[in-house]
């Protein structure tokens, strides 16, 4: 029953039109996005942005689900309901992040291992008691002169392979993140590569970890040319890269892809899912690709709010039209000509 329940909550996480809102960023990241529309990042503040975001009119047409930071999971709303009811009461699956980010990998200069791992399994427990259905695991990989390793990329996966079962012992999904970053000028062949190895060896931890994968959730990045590469991919070389490394690599039981913005604009992170969903139709893919977008969702209702309360019907209305546009790129319906609208 706990099998059946898991894969209940995964398939409604990546329902048609759906996808997640990434809300779960670190204090000192919402302090820096804070910074740059020059609002402080208080309690307060940071509470009422997300209360904005969550109760923004009918956006459970497009978001099916939110992960939360610690700190909001527990928040409640300026009537004091607290914020995962203002998701549930929508129909929205709360989530939560469970990992305590990445830190140096001992022997492996500019590498890194994700922590979290202690104490992790009354940490579930404490989250699921608190209403959190799914969780979320962030593995970091570099692409540079001789990185990653191969210990870096074992050592990633088999800590999110141990992560995954706990979660799933405690009865929360997880959301399994190996995050090629884009930093960097490798061009897509590299990336193609790396993204390669890294799923191959995630997908064998989580065989050996006994994971139920049809009570998962794959958050990765998209095959890319790095952010300062010459003569950068275009969204077509894009999307065939990324369907043709995940029909390599991820099961087919696997029943959604949800990936990350990783640094893209909003644009470009819409414009590529779109190319990357026309694809996976061309070709039969067999998951739901849907989005887990922070950045790709949240910068322009940030710069429309700017910390002030008279603009939060504004910022509303411009998150709701992102998570629109997000939604139809889901689909493979998007045009650029709907961003005027």
């Amino acid at each position: 029953m706990k099998n059946k329940s898991l894969e209940q909550i995964a398939a409604s996480i990546v329902a048609p039109d759906k996808g997640i809102l990434a809300a779960d960023e670190s204090s000192p990241t919402i302090k820096k996005r804070f910074d740059s529309i020059n609002a402080e990042s208080t309690e307060k503040n940071r509470r009422d942005y997300r209360e904005m975001l969550f109760k923004t009119k009918n956006i459970s047409q497009y978001i099916s689900g939110v992960i939360l930071f610690h700190e909001t999971i527990y928040q409640k709303d300026s009537n004091g309901k607290p914020l995962v009811e203002v998701l549930t009461d929508q129909g929205i699956v709360p989530g939560i992040k469970v990992d305590k980010g990445a830190k140096p990998l001992a022997g492996h200069p500019n590498e890194t291992i994700t922590e979290g791992l202690d104490g992790l399994r009354e940490r579930l427990d404490e989250y699921s008691k608190a209403g959190a259905q799914f969780t979320k695991w962030r593995a970091v990989i570099s692409i540079a002169n001789s990185i990653p390793s191969n210990y870096c990329i074992q050592a990633n996966a088999h800590a999110l392979a141990r992560y995954a079962s706990l979660s799933q012992e405690a009865g929360l999904v997880p959301i399994i993140e190996p995050e090629v970053l884009m930093d960097g000028a490798h061009n897509i062949d590299e990336c193609y590569r790396v993204t390669e190895s890294v799923l191959t060896e995630v997908y064998a931890q989580l065989a050996d970890s006994k994971v139920e994968l049809k009570g998962t959730l794959l958050k990765p990045n998209m095959i890319m040319s790095g952010k300062s590469a010459v003569n950068r991919a275009t969204p077509e070389e894009v999307a065939q890269a990324t369907v043709s490394c995940f029909q390599n690599t991820v099961p087919s039981t696997v029943p959604g892809i949800v990936f990350l913005s990783g640094g893209q604009s909003d644009s470009e992170a819409t414009i590529n899912l779109d190319a990357i969903n026309r694809q996976a139709k061309e070709t039969g893919a067999p998951w739901q690709l849907s989005f887990s977008y922070g950045r790709g969702l949240q910068s322009a209702p940030l710069n429309a709010w700017r910390g002030k309360k008279d603009n939060m019907a504004k910022a509303q209305n411009v998150f709701f039209q992102r998570a629109l546009l997000t939604s139809a790129a889901r689909n493979g319906a998007y045009d650029i000509g709907m961003e005027a609208v």
